[in-house]
């Protein structure tokens, strides 16, 4: 922190200095982390020479730039290979010096725009991540931009802008907003370090986001003279921070609306009430089984689970995976006249996956009224009046109304759950559900209506503390806002 803002209240102050004091590591965990560094980089070193393949390996992220945060070091380790090397087999051949290099780790494969290695050594998280050796501008894949980006900071950030990073991840942490990876679509940790070197400091970012009425544009290296127009028409995001080592590529492009929105109403309420549990919300404690019961008995609506198993993709393919098949699955539920007040979709990225949809109602009457068109409209009143005169879903009509031809039809489904089982019975692919689940479905699915749930809600921790969330429906961090 400054040493005195006078434009920051005095309680905005405390809360950011004793934030600032947890996130920031202790001289004994930096060594522990640096040597871990250390000890990985030679042995990446090490197993890419056993491959006989040259590569360039170096620390990279937060660890390198200094600005992680205490107890959640993720210790990046890039491996920089040959342009030679075809993009199709990237993947395939530092995967295997990765294994190599974190054997007798727990290791989990995860994919970005290719396959990188996940693994968990003395308890830390360590990701070891291919890239090309480029030049600036000349970049064959995504993560070859990454050296770049450690160098840019390095050079750019002092002391105290690392300070003012740590609060803003940590902030955004605590609201549920950080992570550019597919199932958050939030805030990337470069993306919160240009944030802070733009507008000077964590306080000064969230005052930017509340008094933006228009769409964000940040061009730090001023790339572009004209910025309004021509990023106009290079980027249609709500939030555009230009990359300083890539003019062409929008920083925030992975900030999906919701948590923009969530962002910016979460700085509001920080800023007129401070409290560190917008950094530190308190756990997620999750109901009794009596108490979910009376809780989805009285609230009215009904809540129905679709659940499934093991979907055989990496998190980020599943995850793309899941939202898809979401998006899908609420437009068949909502054109067949079934209001959803909300829809999530869950996962244990193991062995169970699922869909919520909370509906006003599950049932809806065997009839509708369907509009025709306006009686000017002589051609397509002779189409409707064609199709509906005598057909044997017409219960009544057709009818002048207002103005126009009206029939009452008779609705094909009239249950949610019968909808639901008679289109995934075969998958779902005419639906709209993504190839990958359309296979799991096909081996068999379950839809579950309200307390029908409670099995698997007392078998499934994880899952008990995420449907608790849900059904609450408010953030832990709006306990504090009194506005």
């Amino acid at each position: 922190m400054k040493k005195k803002d006078l434009f920051m209240p005095e309680n905005i102050e405390k809360v950011c200095s004793a934030v600032l004091e947890r996130v920031t590591p202790k001289d004994k965990e930096r060594s522990r982390i640096e040597a871990l560094a250390k000890k990985l980089e030679k042995k990446v070193l090490s197993a890419s020479r056993a491959s006989g393949v040259k590569v360039a390996v170096r620390v990279e992220g937060s660890v390198a730039k200094d600005t992680w945060l205490s107890g959640e070091p993720d210790v990046d380790i890039f491996m920089r290979v040959p342009k030679s090397i075809p993009r199709k087999s990237l993947g395939d051949v530092c995967l295997k010096m990765a294994r190599e290099a974190t054997a007798g780790s727990e290791q989990i494969e995860r994919f970005a725009e290719h396959p990188y290695l996940e693994a968990f050594v003395d308890k830390t998280r360590v990701n070891i991540v291919p890239c090309y050796d480029v030049k600036r501008g000349e970049w064959q894949s995504a993560t070859d931009r990454t050296p770049f980006h450690t160098d840019y900071m390095k050079k750019h950030l002092d002391g105290q802008m690392r300070g003012e990073v740590r609060l803003l991840k940590r902030f955004m942490k605590g609201i549920g907003v950080y992570g550019a990876e597919i199932k958050v679509g939030g805030f990337s940790g470069y993306l919160c370090e240009l944030l802070v070197l733009h507008f000077g400091s964590f306080v000064h970012a969230l005052k930017a986001f509340v008094g933006q009425k228009r769409r964000m544009v940040v061009d730090i290296e001023d790339h572009y003279r004209n910025r309004d127009s021509d990023l106009r028409l290079l980027f249609n995001e709500p939030l555009v921070i230009v990359d300083p080592v890539d003019k062409g590529r929008n920083v925030a492009s992975a900030v999906q609306p919701p948590k923009l929105h969530t962002f910016v109403a979460a700085a509001q309420a920080f800023l007129k009430n401070p409290s560190l549990e917008f950094f530190c919300p308190p756990e997620t404690k999750a109901l009794t089984k009596k108490a979910l019961k009376q809780q989805l008995r009285k609230r009215g609506s009904k809540t129905v689970f679709l659940t499934f198993r093991k979907v055989n993709a990496v998190p980020d393919v599943l995850w793309g995976q899941l939202y898809k098949s979401q998006r899908s699955l609420r437009k068949l539920v909502e054109l067949n006249d079934f209001k959803i007040l909300r829809d999530l979709a869950w996962s244990d990225e193991q062995a169970l996956n699922m869909f919520v949809f909370e509906l006003e109602h599950c049932c809806v009457p065997p009839v509708k009224k369907h509009l025709g068109p306006p009686l000017e409209k002589e051609h397509e009143c002779e189409r409707f009046l064609a199709k509906h005169q005598g057909g044997s879903g017409t219960v009544s009509g057709p009818y002048v109304q207002d103005g126009r031809w009206v029939v009452q039809v008779r609705r094909k489904y009239t249950d949610a759950c019968a909808l639901l089982r008679d289109k995934l019975k075969d998958g779902g692919r005419n639906a709209g559900v993504a190839e990958q689940i359309v296979q799991v479905l096909r081996k068999g699915f379950r839809v579950l209506v309200n307390d029908e749930i409670v099995q698997i809600y007392e078998k499934n921790g994880e899952f008990a503390r995420f449907l608790t969330e849900f059904l609450s429906g408010k953030p832990a961090w709006l306990v504090t806002a009194k506005t």
